[in-house]
């Protein structure tokens, strides 16, 4: 079973939330974009040397500005896709130099995925789903077990994510919110902006849902 902590961080209000794998404490961060007291607070009390992965959703600034300091104290790897890994080393596609942020931190990635990729991650697992639409390597990280979802900036409660920055692309966030609605039963999810949701609510209520 796993734990989700979430913090609200930065002037853009991302959602970065820590996992726990209740059976060994071992722990993920999902999507640190920006310095935060709180979480970094949190980090230490629950010991940096129990971290394992930083996950990326997908390359925005908002979503991956803290990781590289992060990475230095928990010496966690640091997830993302394939195909969003080079959103990490260029302003442009992350939009640090449109929204004018200057020295904005150089980061590589550990671990590039691929779709349908899975990790070990204590005692559980998750799964890496590809989501284009927001980014050409937006993603999903999934787990199943356990009926849980850290979707990003793809699905957001009664919403979707925006499809007009680079990379971005509406007919393939359609297709993206249908491979997630077809997943069989409900699922817990737990977006990258505003408030956590269900699978099976969005199925029923958003209107940029269907299966």
């Amino acid at each position: 079973m796993i734990k989700v902590e979430s913090f609200l961080v930065g002037h853009l209000s991302t959602n970065c939330y820590i996992i726990t794998d209740e059976s060994t404490n071992r722990r993920a961060i999902v999507d640190p974009g920006y310095k935060s007291g709180e979480l970094l607070k949190r980090v230490k009390k629950l010991g940096k040397d129990t971290f394992d992965y930083i996950l990326l959703t997908h390359g925005h600034f908002d979503h991956i500005w803290y990781a590289e300091e992060l990475r230095s104290l928990t010496n966690a790897k640091l997830v993302i896709s394939k195909e969003d890994s080079s959103f990490l080393l260029d302003g442009r596609l992350n939009l640090s130099s449109v929204f004018g942020i200057s020295k904005f931190p150089q980061i590589c990635a550990d671990m590039a995925l691929s779709d349908g990729d899975k990790l070990k991650f204590g005692s559980s697992e998750f799964t890496f789903m590809s989501t284009p639409g927001h980014t050409v390597g937006s993603g999903c990280f999934i787990f199943f077990e356990d009926k849980v979802i850290f979707s990003g900036d793809t699905l957001f409660r009664l919403s979707q994510g925006r499809t007009d920055f680079p990379t971005g692309d509406t007919l393939k966030m359609a297709q993206s919110l249908r491979k997630l609605a077809a997943l069989q039963g409900d699922f817990t999810v737990y977006p990258g902006h505003n408030e956590s949701t269900t699978l099976e609510y969005e199925r029923q209520n958003n209107p940029f849902v269907s299966v």
